[in-house]
């Protein structure tokens, strides 16, 4: 089987012939379908993460992925092999051989869940990992109860699902985005403001790591919550500062594809790639400005 990995002596991505990855007791096997390109797995591969983590060498690269079940685990009962699932790989935590940018991989039974039938199974791996960040974020900022919410980089993966999450939840919600994205937002229930305002919102989750120039958006005693665990903000005026670090929850991804299925939360892709032209897709993430995600099909 192929697989993508991550060598510290390459910042491009290897397409390399590699072993199965071993199935353990709680974990199911997947054939990949779909599996999404993240600006943190150009993270890995470029060796930006490296400098913060003692990542073994090389490392398996994608978290995001969709397929079928293959083969289940001797504690797995909640799943079957057939099964349409998608889920998330934490690379950075399990540091695998094999992560989900592959012919097949291995995930915890906890960080999978099945896919609606209306949902495209394609499709449904640009979800787990970024609206999931965006669903436990909001969580660290606590009840709407009518507050006022900034997401910046509102119109990119994770802030996108922010959007419409945080306005499901009551919260007044607000995308630091540009003009061109004045549509996207508007569906999602946000207003829209093009420069960073000065000091009068509740709570900010900035979702385009600008860090302390987000933390200034938040009024003296607010919130923040930040999305890059390696730079995590300081809180001042009395502003509670937090960084979300997503962790797998087969719960709640089961709800945000659902969320997915009704019509609830876009699905965007921005293009699909075979394995062998994953680094022209991975320049393309480190690029920036991508609506929605690469996906790579085996």
């Amino acid at each position: 089987m192929r697989a993508l990995l991550a060598y510290s002596t390459n910042t491009t991505p290897a397409l390399e012939e590699v072993a199965p990855p071993r199935l353990g007791p709680a974990d199911v096997r997947i054939q990949v379908t779909a599996a999404a390109i993240n600006p943190v797995d150009v993270a890995v591969a470029t060796g930006r993460v490296r400098a913060a983590v003692d990542l073994p060498d090389p490392i398996g690269l994608g978290w995001d992925v969709s397929g079928t079940i293959s083969e289940v685990g001797s504690d797995v009962t909640d799943l079957s092999t057939g099964d349409r699932v998608a889920g998330i790989l934490n690379v950075i935590g399990l540091q695998p051989k094999v992560g989900t940018h592959a012919d097949e991989t291995v995930l915890p039974a906890a960080a999978v869940a099945r896919i609606p039938d209306a949902l495209d199974m394609v499709e449904a791996a640009v979800l787990p990992l970024n609206a999931l960040t965006a669903s436990q974020a909001l969580a660290l900022l606590g009840s709407a109860e009518g507050r006022t919410l900034l997401v910046t980089g509102g119109a990119g993966a994770v802030g996108g699902y922010a959007l419409v999450l945080a306005a499901r939840a009551g919260w007044q919600v607000t995308a630091l985005a540009r003009d061109t994205d004045a549509a996207f937002v508007a569906r999602a229930g946000a207003g829209l403001v093009t420069e960073m305002p000065y000091r009068v919102f509740d709570a900010v989750l900035d979702s385009a790591v600008l860090l302390g120039s987000a933390l200034e958006a938040v009024r003296d005693g607010g919130a923040f919550v930040g999305v890059a665990p390696a730079s995590p903000v300081a809180g001042e005026r009395g502003i509670t500062a937090d960084t979300v670090s997503v962790e797998p929850d087969s719960g709640a991804i089961a709800e945000l594809l659902g969320l997915a299925a009704e019509g609830m939360l876009e699905v965007r892709v921005a293009g699909r790639v075979s394995l062998g032209e994953a680094p022209a897709a991975y320049d393309k993430i480190a690029g920036g400005g991508q609506r929605g995600r690469w996906l790579l099909l085996p």
